[in-house]
């Protein structure tokens, strides 16, 4: 089994989902935009069966091609922010956790 498959096939399910809701966001986009499989494929710049893959939400699909895809749709912005270190409230608690307690 490849690299990639079995990266696939340990993803938790919230990551399958969420893969699933942004290919298939991604192709009411193309037909939205009256683009056809092969012209939307040469313009993310693969083939028509590895569009069909992202748009069915494929793990194995390189993250460069869905943003390829938002590129396409103009929602290009969104992705530098989505591991944004200022809004990651998690690390930020974690960081604060670790600082040296005040003397009472």
């Amino acid at each position: 089994m490849s690299k990639a498959a079995n990266t696939a096939s340990a993803s938790p399910k919230q990551v399958h989902l969420a893969l699933e809701t942004l290919g298939a966001d991604l192709r009411i986009a193309r037909l939205r935009r009256g683009e056809s499989l092969r012209s939307w494929a040469a313009r993310v710049g693969v083939s028509v069966p590895t569009l069909q893959r992202m748009e069915a939400g494929d793990p194995s699909v390189g993250v460069s091609v869905y943003v390829m895809a938002l590129w396409l749709v103009g929602k290009i912005q969104h992705v530098a922010n989505l591991a944004d270190p200022a809004s990651d409230e998690q690390a930020l608690a974690i960081e604060l956790a670790k600082l040296p307690k005040g003397r009472s």
